[in-house]
């Protein structure tokens, strides 16, 4: 792309001289600000794809992704499951039964969202299984009135495993005392973490307990999908309510938590903008620098010139130290920010263990996750180098465009 010439001459100008300090100086900011927009950038958009991972994997692999919901007790839930696997996108199906309620136990009271749920068909479709601290799922068997809870909800109301757990429904039963609220004594068998928000909400009982509580015959009220790609989630809840469209009803992730997901999208988005705009700045500074140096070298340039340098070549010339800058400043920036990016979170937890500072409690999750992806990574050192090439041509094309005679006139 270079001549030998010119870039010669154009590593030369690139080293400080007494005469030229000042515009070394500059070029060195420039550099400066270009390793560290994309450094920066790099970190940020790493931590955004890893906020955007922990509500896939985390969040979406919690709360139901697809399901659909019966007006009436679904009795044969196996066949209605089995003719919505005949859906190429749906991986896996399970039955469920919901309740809301208060759990009660020394003294305190919390409410509570309670899943009924077969043991073998959920570890399909949520990662439960996979998060359990203590005990298992494995124990929620029909008429052992067993329950499962989160790690923080265990903590709030002081249990250890196997101890008793009081849920209290919102119906009340009347009664020769009067009406009294419906209340069922649980085993605690079973404790999982997966984020403070889910471990504070979520409870698992045997889907047959349920139905025994709300006084419903022996089935399901409807069924959940996890999903080979869960942007399919609509069109699957649509199709498998299609199955029984006067019975069955449509819902999916993105009408519960399609706002948090579109929240870090657009997040990540604005951020990586206003992140972007450092390495535009440092394009603006090689501009500069490139302008004075060219008002330095004016005699240089028309020297050349009376030798018999091209047009071109002088353009070349100029360039060079701008694609230098431009090289050194993306390398070492990326550099930086993958060493960060794959760092981040350790440090962060580090110094959030260390000076107790609980910088995370405010989220779904309770460290700093971070996801370095490939594509991110190309397109800002791509887009770096690019902005720094085309800072280079104003200056370059300004020093081509010297004459000999008017220049060396006034040396």
């Amino acid at each position: 792309m270079f001549r030998p010439l010119a870039l010669f001459i154009g590593l030369r100008y690139t080293r400080a001289e007494r005469s030229n300090r000042f515009i070394s100086f500059i070029s060195l900011i420039s550099m400066i600000g270009l390793t560290l927009g994309v450094a920066v950038l790099i970190t940020v958009l790493s931590v955004m794809n890893g906020f955007d991972r922990e509500l896939k994997s985390r969040i979406l692999g919690m709360v139901p992704q697809a399901t659909v919901v019966s007006s009436e007790i679904i009795s044969d839930w196996e066949g209605l499951a089995e003719e919505i696997k005949k859906d190429p996108e749906v991986a896996a199906v399970a039955p469920f039964i919901q309740l809301q309620g208060m759990l009660t136990s020394n003294g305190q009271v919390s409410g509570i969202m309670v899943t009924g749920i077969e043991p073998d068909y959920e570890k399909d479709v949520s990662i439960i299984d996979d998060h359990m601290v203590e005990g298992s799922i494995d124990t929620l068997q029909s008429g052992n009135f067993n329950i499962v809870l989160g790690e923080e909800m265990v903590q709030s109301l002081g249990l250890q495993l196997g101890d008793k757990v009081t849920l209290v429904l919102p119906e009340a039963s009347p009664s020769p005392a009067g009406v009294i609220p419906r209340f069922k004594r649980f085993t605690l068998t079973g404790i999982f973490t997966i984020s403070p928000e889910v471990d504070s909400l979520m409870a698992f009982i045997p889907m047959g307990d349920g139905a025994t509580l709300l006084r419903l015959p022996e089935g399901a009220q409807g069924v959940r999908m996890r999903l080979d790609d869960i942007f399919t989630a609509p069109m699957a809840a649509e199709k498998a309510a299609a199955l029984a469209p006067q019975q069955l009803f449509p819902n999916d992730w993105t009408q519960t938590h399609g706002n948090l997901f579109g929240a870090i999208q657009m997040e990540k988005a604005m951020v990586g903008l206003l992140l972007f705009l450092i390495i535009l700045v440092a394009a603006f500074n090689i501009v500069s620098s490139l302008v004075m140096l060219v008002t330095d070298k004016k005699a240089d340039i028309a020297i050349l010139k009376t030798f018999g340098a091209s047009p071109r070549l002088i353009t070349q010339v100029f360039m060079v130290q701008g694609v230098v800058i431009g090289v050194i400043g993306t390398i070492a920036g990326t550099v930086l920010g993958v060493i960060f990016a794959l760092t981040v979170s350790d440090i962060l937890g580090f110094i959030n263990q260390s000076f107790g500072l609980h910088l995370f409690d405010a989220y779904f999750i309770n460290y700093l996750p971070s996801q370095l992806r490939l594509v991110d990574v190309v397109l800002i050192t791509g887009s770096s180098f690019i902005l720094s090439f085309l800072a280079t041509i104003y200056p370059a094309r300004r020093a081509a465009k010297i004459q000999p005679a008017q220049t060396l006139r006034y040396e």
